[in-house]
């Protein structure tokens, strides 16, 4: 049949399983809003305050629901504005299709209005991406881009297409009829390859370890391996550690869990790292927040890393076996070994050595007069409940509730972990909240924990929760400062502050009430725990503004570039 390039992107959209797409309108993707206007009973398009917050809530989308999120933007600033949420969703290897516009053929390359060379402008933060400038490639290209989005190490492509490509009609197929779209040369396929040998190394290795850790982080929520990690952990009796990404994928109250690592993880988890005689890295790209020296991480062990992802391998530390694959299929196949070979005595004093670390462990006082993050987060995740999806945005409130909120689900942690955007969880809540419902009118609880910095960054976005009556409960630890900034003020640079402290008077709940939705203000733990519970019974967006002092600090900390020794705790 013939139809036009817009229509043929509603079908294919339709076709790949697309029931939600984040976006703003504009000029060079006027045709796509035209034919999307005869889909919405099949795909729903939630309009945000900025484009930065669509793709954002594109991200979040995924990230809670597991599928590729799509965000659609047009030409120009529109497509510069998604930019720090496509490198958002490339860092972290969020599946993401991003679908921009651009000015006609005929006027590219002339600075016409509203044209940037938004390929050009994405390439290093993309997986891939596309320019359509002829509508008899546009199918197959975007089937490509979800492909490629959801395969192998997962991340964001971005297709540009002209806007005379979106207008020109051609003969078009469903897929049941056409040929399944290959990926392009320039994408190496990330199959799993590895071999027996591989499983029967790595099982041995592990076999005849005295101290072993297993290491984890975001690849094993991507993978939906969480239940194959906790079946292997506690079939080898190892002790499993986590970075940022991986929050959520074991319950933190599992004896074996050693909870976060690296600059503000457990100087327990640390220690067992530095000890360790053999690491298994699942999912996990050891990242400098991670892997502060790379030359005497885990020094004493044997490491063995697992990646579906070719080119993480010895790409930050220098490991001693790689097993290439996705790490769902490498924990089935490494399981039935490690039952044969694994005698649960074998790690009993190693075990009984890590609970003694746990002892010595820092813990942040208490104080119920006052608001102290580490209860703050405590409360929120009591109230809200293991069912609840957290987002943060960036800072001291996204530590505080890594190390507290204690999530014991995937999926239940949403943050922006390798690009450290500001301004990320507003965007992200809205997407987590519309993926959680799934049409089903759900109303999943999803916490937005913020800090005044990052807030003040999109609280536009508002709007957006307003308007589609979003249950989303926006938590602002308001400590009149930019907190991790004045913090490492504080620390390296002799308490110099400058540009950390913000003379800020913005009233967040006079603002809350000019946007349309409930504000709430708390001062002590039993106040919050108050404004809480009242917030869970509105049906819409609220925000709690919670006073807190700018003195907090985020601990345990270790500098970067140092090793456990090098712990700061007060």
């Amino acid at each position: 049949m013939r139809l036009s390039g817009a229509e043929i992107l509603a079908r294919v959209l339709i076709e790949q399983g697309v029931d939600t797409v984040f976006g703003y309108p504009g000029g060079a993707v006027l045709p796509i809003y035209d034919a999307l206007y005869d889909h919405q009973d099949t795909v729903t398009h939630y309009l945000t305050a900025h484009e930065q917050g669509a793709a954002h809530a594109a991200d979040g989308y995924a990230r809670a629901t597991g599928k590729v999120g799509v965000v659609l933007a047009t030409s120009g600033p529109g497509a510069t504005n998604i930019v720090t949420g496509i490198a958002c969703a490339f860092m972290d290897s969020v599946p993401l299709v991003a679908i921009t516009g651009n000015v006609g053929t005929a006027y590219i390359g002339r600075d016409s209005f509203q044209e940037v060379y938004t390929t050009g402008i994405t390439l290093p933060i993309t997986k891939h991406n596309f320019a359509v400038q002829d509508v008899r490639e546009l199918a197959e290209t975007l089937r490509s881009a979800f492909s490629i989005a959801s395969s192998g190490r997962k991340g964001p492509v971005l297709v540009d297409i002209t806007k005379d490509a979106q207008a020109a009609w051609c003969e078009w197929e469903p897929l049941a009829q056409a040929q399944a779209p290959l990926e392009p040369q320039q994408v190496v396929k990330q199959a799993a390859c590895f071999t027996q040998e591989d499983i029967s190394a790595a099982a041995k290795a592990i076999a005849a370890s005295e101290k072993p850790v297993v290491v984890f982080g975001g690849g094993i929520i991507s993978a939906e391996a969480t239940t194959e990690l906790h079946d292997f952990i506690h079939a080898a009796q190892i002790p499993a550690a986590h970075s940022l990404m991986g929050v959520g994928a074991l319950d933190g109250c599992d004896p074996l869990s050693l909870g976060l690592i690296g600059m503000h993880g457990k100087a327990s988890a640390n220690h067992a790292l530095a000890e360790a005689d053999l690491v298994l890295a699942l999912g996990f790209r050891f990242s400098d927040r991670v892997a502060l020296d790379a030359r005497r991480w885990a020094a004493q062990a044997r490491i063995i890393q697992v990646d579906i992802d070719p080119s993480e391998v010895n790409k930050n530390v220098a490991v001693d076996q790689a097993v290439v694959g996705d790490v769902r299929e490498v924990l089935l196949a490494l399981l039935p070994l490690v039952q044969m070979t694994i005698k649960t005595p074998r790690t009993h004093s190693w075990l009984s050595q890590i609970d003694r670390w746990r002892a010595d462990d820092y813990q942040p006082l208490d104080d119920d007069d006052a608001l102290k993050p580490h209860q703050l987060m405590a409360a929120i995740a009591e109230l809200a409940g293991d069912e609840a999806i957290f987002t943060t945005d960036v800072g001291q409130h996204q530590m505080w509730a890594a190390q507290f909120g204690h999530r014991t689900h995937p999926r239940s942690f949403i943050t922006s972990g390798g690009l450290g955007a500001m301004g990320f969880g507003y965007g992200a809540a809205i997407g987590a909240q519309i993926g959680a419902a799934g049409g089903s009118g759900r109303r999943q609880p999803v916490i937005h924990i913020t800090g005044d910095g990052s807030f003040h960054m999109n609280l536009n976005e508002a709007c957006t929760a307003v308007s589609y009556r979003l249950p989303i409960i926006t938590v602002i630890l308001n400590n009149q400062a930019l907190g991790m900034v004045r913090q490492w003020q504080k620390t390296f640079y002799d308490a110099r502050y400058l540009a950390s402290t913000p003379k800020r008077a913005t009233d967040f709940v006079k603002l809350a009430e000019g946007f349309g939705l409930v504000g709430l203000r708390a001062e002590t733990l039993d106040g919050f725990r108050a404004a809480f519970a009242r917030a869970l019974t509105i049906d819409g967006p609220v925000w709690i503004e919670c006073l807190i002092s700018g003195d907090e600090q985020v601990l345990p900390m270790i500098p970067a570039g140092g090793a456990v020794a090098d712990i700061i705790i007060e």
